[in-house]
């Protein structure tokens, strides 16, 4: 700051004082540019509010607006400079008017060349001293305001001796979200420059990071409907390669004080915490997915472990894929909702794989059935990042072990397939999930629905919903809005519209035309 040139702005009605002020110092040798010159009061205070000078050498009479009235309407408009006065007379009541509106000296004509130099190094310091301790405390603010933060979404403290809304903290809604790259070790896109909003003095939102994990506090409405734009992206589908594909983030509900943004930063943490139970290619999880506590139950224990492991022998055993499907199925369910960590669930599952493997093996020990070693499978399990990942090798490994033993039913999978849909309709059904458990990936089945069913995944699951919404229209007396959630479907206006386009027709109608006399 020392070293940093100030502005110089000089005002004088008469042109050669001006032209005599340029040339009397040095004014770069002293760390000043004349920024600009006025010749009355009324420019003065244009040029003023165009400039923001930090220095204005003032004569004190001028025609039209004196001296101190300029510096009067200047502090008006918010000017924080310096004024050094200059007049032709030693006048206590101009001396004693300047002083009061500020002025740091008041030299009277003709200008001594020496005077006004220590003067004008006497401003000099006083602003460079000044800035150095807005500096100072600007930092030490900074570093506060970082601290506070910390502690608001932590809920270590809230203090309402603290000026929040002086830390630009004041807002009448926040939103937490986590975030991180979403495949591990690969560069993810600062979320928010995705965001696209402007931040200026941290107006829409902070960004830190919390136990290396990136966090983002929105503030205000604009900021939250920004974020929820783009979510409508993700809901959509990303493509690879795009910024938002980079990127796997939590978010916690909306709040509406400071002390509730501790609340809305847990539900991010917790939720991080359960990445594990994604599905393929899911790259949000919203606080509406966190469990209840009251939900969660232990689940890896030994005697739940022999009982996953004694039915997947028995249906491996009679080469019933079905039913090995429906059992991962139960299993993924069970550990969902499981209050173990995952390291105790991933040893809760290698062990169940091992006792299938032992059960199989002491079976059919005549057979050469090409099973990893234990280490290999602990250290596969161990390195999955995700549940479906584990359960799509439990289902390549049974399928394996069925053709393994001579019993090779993968001509009948599609059928086992439909049948499942068949049975779990009512349920949440989608591609990336039904396809880990018949030892498929999402894409692959899908392309096997359009071969063998004649249509897409989704327009079969519509078929098999609407076919059974008829049934019950027909058969029942139940409310529309219960056929509806009884088939599948969450949203009964969609419901609606799904029925119309299949019957031309609404429900209603159908269960009209259907109890109509013959």
């Amino acid at each position: 700051m020392e070293n940093e040139m100030i502005s110089v702005l000089l005002v004088d009605d008469e042109k050669i004082v001006r032209e005599g002020l340029r040339v009397l110092l040095d004014w770069s040798s002293l760390g000043c540019c004349i920024c600009g010159e006025a010749s009355n009061g009324k420019e003065a205070l244009l040029q003023i509010e165009r400039y923001h000078p930090s220095l204005v050498l003032l004569d004190i009479r001028m025609p039209g607006m004196p001296g101190t009235e300029l510096m009067e309407k200047a502090r008006a408009a918010g000017y924080e400079g310096d004024f050094i006065i200059l007049s032709g007379y030693s006048d206590f009541k101009y001396a004693q008017t300047a002083l009061h509106f500020g002025a740091s000296f008041y030299i009277t004509k003709p200008v001594d060349e020496e005077e006004l130099e220590k003067a004008v190094l006497s401003v000099r310091e006083k602003i460079a001293e000044k800035n150095k301790q807005e500096t100072s405390r600007s930092q030490y603010l900074q570093k506060a305001r970082t601290t506070v933060l910390l502690d608001l979404l932590t809920g270590r403290d809230f203090n309402p001796a603290i000026n929040y809304p002086e830390m630009g903290l004041a807002s009448p809604i926040y939103q937490v979200i986590i975030y991180e790259g979403y495949t591990p070790y690969f560069h993810a896109y600062d979320f928010s420059d995705i965001l696209m909003i402007t931040n200026q003095d941290n107006h829409s939102f902070e960004s830190l990071t919390i136990e290396n994990q990136n966090v983002i506090l929105l503030k205000g409405n604009f900021a939250l409907s920004r974020f929820q734009d783009c979510l409508k992206h993700y809901e959509s589908g990303t493509q690879k390669g795009s910024p938002l594909y980079s990127i796997f983030l939590t978010y916690g509900p909306a709040v509406f004080s400071l002390q509730d943004i501790s609340r809305s930063y847990q539900v991010c943490h917790s939720l991080m915490q359960r990445r594990f139970f994604c599905s393929e290619d899911q790259h949000v999880l919203s606080y509406e997915a966190l469990p209840a506590p009251l939900l969660l139950h232990p689940s890896a224990s030994p005697s739940l472990s022999r009982s996953f492991s004694d039915e997947l022998v028995s249906y491996i055993k009679t080469c019933n894929k079905r039913r090995i499907c429906e059992v991962l199925d139960r299993l993924q369910k069970e550990l969902y909702y499981s209050s173990d960590d995952i390291t105790a669930i991933k040893y809760f599952l290698a062990d169940i794989f091992l006792q299938v493997k032992q059960d199989i093996m002491h079976t059919y020990g005549d057979l050469e059935l090409p099973f990893a070693h234990n280490a290999a499978i602990l250290e596969l399990i161990e390195n999955k990042h995700y549940l479906y990942e584990i359960l799509q090798y439990f289902s390549e490994q049974f399928d394996m072990i069925i053709r393994g033993i001579g019993h090779d039913g993968s001509d009948h999978v599609f059928d086992d397939i439909l049948d499942y849909i068949e049975r779990n309709y009512a349920e949440s059904l989608k591609l990336e999930v039904l396809a880990p458990l018949f030892g498929y990936n999402s894409s692959y089945l899908g392309k096997l629905f359009s071969q063998k069913a004649g249509m897409g995944f989704n327009a079969y699951l519509d078929q098999v919903r609407l076919k059974k919404a008829m049934e019950l229209l027909e058969n029942t007396d139940m409310k529309v809005y219960e056929i509806a959630t009884r088939t599948g479907y969450k949203n009964v206006d969609y419901f609606h519209q799904k029925f119309r386009k299949y019957k031309d027709m609404s429900p209603a109608e159908y269960r009209q035309s259907k109890r109509q006399p013959s």
